[in-house]
């Protein structure tokens, strides 16, 4: 069996456990697949080698109906962290909150944006008017503007289209940062970063579990969280895309 090993000599306590308790989280029966784990220890994990082949729109339809049955394995509450993990949660390099909140819109606006813009402003990845905006655009997300009926979904947290592999066995996920969350905020991350045959994994999924009216719409309150760890690593351009989902936020919250 051929295996990746990924290293971190400055590794934080718990960093490559809490990916495989995540990983393991996720791979629930019907689901997504998810890349196997063969060895974890500080700072060192070794995992199957997924044989990359080039997407198709059967295999996108697949997946998002598999997607659609690994939400539906929910979660405690929104941010709890998977079991084993230790309660760390890591998005990339960087620690992220883990959480026990009742109701959706409490825990995406204090726990996954405003610890992030905090990071952007310090980092000079977001100007003042922007920052300004999406502080409000979080008080609307707050106060319960766009909370539902859902319960807390099992996300994978971090679903840009790099951790989402083909093989030809269909696909694959790899590097979570899995928590309970909304499960519209995956499908939001997947179409930032220009997931391939993204409408197919989008009707996959409808079909399995047809998601609310306005789903388009209310993609940039989904995109704040990924777009505020960005511009915190990488720059203003992700800061001003931060706050041009934040005015739409704000527009949808009117």
């Amino acid at each position: 069996m051929a295996t990746f090993v990924k290293t971190r000599a400055d590794a934080p306590a718990g960093f490559f456990e809490a990916e495989a308790a995540g990983l393991a989280w996720l791979a629930v029966a019907g689901g997504a697949s998810v890349v196997g784990v063969v060895d974890v220890r500080p700072g060192f994990i070794e995992l199957e080698r997924v044989a990359e082949t080039r997407p198709t729109a059967a295999a996108a339809r697949a997946f998002g109906a598999a997607l659609a049955r690994t939400h539906a394995a929910g979660a405690d509450a929104f941010g709890a962290p998977p079991p084993g993990s230790g309660g760390r949660l890591f998005i990339g390099r960087r620690p992220m909150p883990a959480a026990r909140e009742a109701t959706w819109g409490a825990f995406y606006a204090r726990h996954r944006v405003l610890p992030f813009l905090a990071l952007a402003e310090d980092a000079g990845g977001i100007d003042r008017a922007g920052a300004d905006a999406v502080r409000d655009a979080c008080d609307a997300v707050a106060s319960g503007a766009f909370d539902d009926d859902e319960p807390p979904a099992r996300i994978h947290g971090d679903l840009w289209a790099g951790n989402l592999l083909f093989a030809a066995g269909g696909a694959v996920l790899i590097d979570p940062a899995a928590h309970g969350g909304h499960r519209e905020t995956d499908l939001a991350m997947l179409d930032l970063f220009g997931a391939p045959h993204l409408d197919d994994v989008i009707a996959g999924y409808d079909d399995e579990a047809p998601l609310a009216a306005g789903r388009r719409d209310r993609i940039p309150l989904h995109q704040l969280h990924p777009l505020a760890v960005h511009a915190a690593g990488h720059g203003p351009a992700y800061g001003a895309a931060l706050a041009r989902a934040a005015h739409a936020v704000l527009r949808l919250a009117v």
